[in-house]
C-alpha cells in the first residue's frame, strides 16, 4: 500500500504551525517581561514560564522557534514608543510642553524585523529535515 499516505503525519505537519503560534505568544510575553522587568516584568515572565511546560511536554521540538518571533512585538513597541527619536521630542499638554529623549527606532525595528522572521524560517526548516 505504497501509494496511500500517512494522515498522522500530514497532521503532526499541519499541526506544528498551531505550537508554533503558542509558542510566538509565549515569547512575546517574556519579551514583555524583560522589556519590563523594573515593574510588571517578573509577573509575564513567571506567565511565560508557566504556559511554556504543557508546550514542553506536548508540543514539537520544533515548535520553540515560535517563542524568536514572539520576542519581536516587545521590539516593535520599542520602534513604536521611539518613532520621534533619535534626540529630544516635544508634545504639548494642557498647561506647557513635556520633553522626553528617545532612540532612534531603526535598531529596534531591524532587530524585530529579523527575529519575526528567523522563527518561521527555523521552523519550516526543521520540519523539512524532520520529513527527510
Amino acid at each position: 500500500m505504497s501509494g496511500m499516505r500517512d494522515i498522522g503525519a500530514d497532521r503532526r505537519t499541519a499541526g506544528g504551525w498551531g505550537w508554533f503560534l503558542a509558542w510566538f505568544l509565549v515569547g512575546a510575553c517574556a519579551g514583555v517581561g524583560l522589556a519590563a522587568i523594573l515593574t510588571v516584568g517578573p509577573a509575564f515572565l513567571a506567565l511565560a514560564a508557566v504556559a511554556a511546560l504543557p508546550l514542553l511536554r506536548r508540543g514539537p521540538r520544533r515548535a520553540v522557534a515560535g517563542l524568536v518571533s514572539g520576542l519581536a512585538l516587545p521590539a516593535f513597541y520599542l520602534a513604536y514608543l521611539n518613532r520621534g527619536g533619535p534626540g529630544e521630542v516635544c508634545h504639548a499638554v494642557s498647561g506647557g510642553q513635556t520633553c522626553t529623549d528617545q532612540y532612534t527606532p531603526v535598531p529596534f525595528l531591524a532587530v524585530g524585523a529579523l527575529l519575526l522572521v528567523a522563527g518561521p524560517v527555523i521552523h519550516a526548516l526543521t520540519g523539512r529535515r524532520e520529513r527527510v
